[in-house]
């Protein structure tokens, strides 16, 4: 036990360290590059942020317990949607604000995360459900990206943009690293405990998982930069919702108990509907919002802990 717990502990450092590293250069790559902060969040930072929950569903599914690689995907889905944002809100003391092109840009998006669920009523993903919901995913990815095209940068600004897309890509690695030992010495931790697999994936290691999104997130909006944080979260939720899903069942279909798709997979739909309506109140996400978002949050936890206790 003591030996997870300083490997957490020195994790935690790593994952601040990178998301620091990758908060400068994201920032300066969408300065160089024409692309808006907001997508440089959404596409960039939000693909590399989804791997360590990534690599957690492979391995939960080569190992034959699907169901914890899922229940995490869905947690860390619920908690960046809730938690994250009203922790951001009380670290800023403040509200985030919300551009008019987010909410113009994602007016489906609540919707894309309910065709999960509907595949998976039955309890089980097949392969060609598995490739729609990668298809669903990239498309959207793909809708945003063109709404906001790179062009080239100046010639006299190339070498900068080129040395800040190595040195993201680099400390995104050093994230991900990071990320990765946090979720496995969390993992041990919460065996030696004796907590239900399935529960430690829904709430412990989703919230192992979101930690680059909050600490990238953090970051950002201390600078101001509130579209490039709300553009990693929505991106990555996204992301592990349809494509890494998708990739799961494409690689190998599986089943799953019902109720990972009925109790957790609709709080995320309902957590995505009730930020996307308080985001629209004002083009601003308040501290009272932040704050029925984080009691939405502890409600998700409490009925989880009740159902796979």
């Amino acid at each position: 036990m003591l030996e997870s717990l300083l490997i957490l502990i020195a994790s935690l450092f790593f994952l601040v360290k990178g998301a620091t590293l990758a908060t400068k250069y994201a920032i300066s790559l969408a300065e160089s590059c024409r692309l808006s902060k907001y997508v440089i969040g959404f596409i960039v930072v939000a693909m590399i942020s989804i791997l360590p929950e990534t690599f957690v569903a492979i391995n939960s599914a080569i190992e034959g317990i699907p169901a914890f690689g899922l229940g995490a995907l869905f947690g860390s889905n619920v908690a960046d949607l809730t938690l994250v944002f009203a922790i951001i809100i009380a670290f800023l003391g403040r509200g985030v604000k919300i551009q008019s092109s987010i909410l113009k840009n994602n007016i489906i998006y609540p919707f894309l995360l309910l065709i999960p669920l509907l595949l998976g009523l039955n309890g089980h993903y097949s392969r060609w459900e598995g490739l729609t919901l990668i298809i669903a995913g990239s498309i959207f990815y793909f809708l945003v990206f063109k709404n906001s095209v790179c062009r080239s940068p100046a010639e006299n600004h190339a070498k900068n943009f080129y040395k800040n897309l190595l040195f993201l890509i680099l400390s995104m690695a050093i994230l991900l690293a990071a990320s990765h030992f946090t979720v496995i010495s969390a993992k041990e931790l919460a065996r030696s405990l004796g907590v239900s697999p399935i529960l430690i994936g829904m709430l412990i290691v989703s919230l192992g998982t979101v930690m680059p999104e909050l600490i990238f997130s953090l970051k950002s909006v201390k600078k101001n930069h509130d579209s490039l944080a709300i553009g990693d979260i929505l991106g990555t939720v996204l992301a592990d919702a349809t494509i890494v899903v998708g990739i799961l069942a494409l690689a190998g279909p599986f089943y799953f108990p019902k109720k990972i798709i009925y109790s957790t997979g609709s709080f995320m739909v309902i957590a995505s509907f009730l930020l996307f309506y308080f985001m629209r109140s004002g083009k601003v996400l308040s501290k009272k919002e932040s704050n029925l978002l984080f009691l939405f949050w502890l409600v998700f936890i409490l009925v989880e802990f009740f159902i796979n206790r």
